[in-house]
């Protein structure tokens, strides 16, 4: 009775839409969020063609948990989840409310995995230091589904594409990481250096951005069988997985847009992508 009752609260808040595009932003450093710079452009931008969606789906590689869970808060708070940045940072605010019937429904729409709901979590800066530039009124609510970190990429792609049917409910779904994520390996002396990568990692941006162009998306499941480019690009899965959440939940005959692709200091990607119109 209780699934019933909430997924009854679900499809009446969230009516069907035309399917809402889905997208890959890659985050990069906090500072981002207060900076101006090509990428902030860039995320402004890609803002200028979207339709105001009635919540936001975010997966974050910033909240990674031992099981699934989503934010089902009314008011989430603003997590400052780094260190060592200046004080302007730490100040930022998003005050974007949660949406618990958006967080209900996520929760039962799912047969084969457990999700559980969430009321301590938040938005970390893997959804706020992007979201603020598609949506700086911080009018849209948002609710964030983790990482759980025991489960195989195949697991997420599979959990992914149950979540597909939310694009039809005016939901905006964004995976926030970079394709390309080596911070032991940056180059710190080239980080103002614009476009600068390492031979390995523009190569594997490069491999990674012709499997998606070609819906392989077989081969990015299978990021670990890609030879050392990808070791390199991925020595950790995190900031990758929220792709694979990302290509779980299209077509492989929607419009694919790459922007933002550009190399930062060495061994870090900001390609990001919008799938649909």
């Amino acid at each position: 009775m209780e699934k019933l009752d909430t997924l009854q609260k679900f499809s009446n808040t969230f009516a069907n839409t035309k399917k809402f595009p889905v997208l890959f932003l890659g985050h990069g450093s906090p500072m981002n969020a207060i900076e101006e710079n090509e990428f902030v452009n860039g995320f402004r931008n890609l803002s200028e063609h979207l339709e105001m969606p009635k919540a936001i789906l975010c997966i974050s590689a910033h909240w990674e948990t031992k099981g699934s869970f989503v934010t089902a808060m009314e008011n989430p708070r603003t997590i400052h989840d780094f260190g060592g940045f200046p004080k302007a940072l730490y100040e930022v605010q998003y005050p974007a409310p949660g949406q618990p019937y958006l967080a209900g429904g996520i929760k039962n729409l799912v047969n084969k995995t457990q999700i559980e709901l969430d009321l301590k979590w938040g938005l970390d800066h893997g959804a706020w230091s992007v979201i603020k530039h598609l949506y700086p009124k911080a009018n849209v609510p948002v609710v964030q589904l983790s990482l759980d970190y025991s489960k195989k990429a195949q697991d997420h792609y599979s959990l992914a594409k149950e979540l597909s049917v939310i694009r039809q409910k005016g939901v905006l779904i964004i995976g926030s990481g970079n394709i390309v994520h080596n911070l032991s390996l940056v180059a710190w002396d080239k980080l103002n250096e614009s476009g600068y990568g390492y031979d390995w990692a523009l190569e594997a941006n490069d491999k990674m951005k012709s499997f998606i162009l070609d819906g392989n998306h077989k081969e990015l499941i299978n990021y670990t069988a890609q030879g050392k480019e990808f070791q390199l690009a991925i020595p950790t899965p995190e900031h990758f997985i929220p792709l694979l959440y990302v290509l779980g939940m299209v077509d492989k005959k929607e419009p694919i847009n790459i922007f933002n692709d550009k190399a930062v200091a060495g061994s870090l990607s900001m390609t990001s992508i919008k799938f649909g119109s």
